[in-house]
């Protein structure tokens, strides 16, 4: 299984679609660990690319602070599912294990306007 965390400065990026890398975590999601880490430079940002291209990647989640009605449904197009409303400045190694244990507490979908 494979988690994406859009990063803005190394953290977790508010607006999903305002990052400049993401960290693309390979996990056992049974085990609960984080099996690899590598952050990826996406292509330039317009309507559609980042959800085909995360899917390209092999992601299935996507965890970010916020992200657009219309790009959830692209997302669920791409058979990716999307966990909004994760706390920004937090590192992406711990939302990922937070998740993986259950714990991951989240808020709003700060781009839901």
């Amino acid at each position: 299984m494979k988690i994406a965390i859009p990063l803005a400065q190394g953290q977790l990026s508010l607006h999903f679609g305002h990052c400049d890398q993401f960290a693309i975590f390979d996990v056992d999601k049974d085990a609960g660990k984080v099996i690899s880490r590598k952050d990826e430079t996406p292509p330039g940002h317009a309507p559609g690319v980042l959800p085909q291209w995360l899917h390209e990647q092999g992601v299935n989640v996507i965890i970010a602070g916020g992200i657009g009605m219309r790009a959830q449904r692209l997302f669920d197009q791409n058979n990716i599912d999307v966990v909004v409303g994760a706390p920004s400045s937090t590192a992406p190694a711990k939302v990922v294990a937070d998740y993986l244990k259950g714990d991951l507490e989240t808020g709003d979908n700060i781009c839901d306007h």
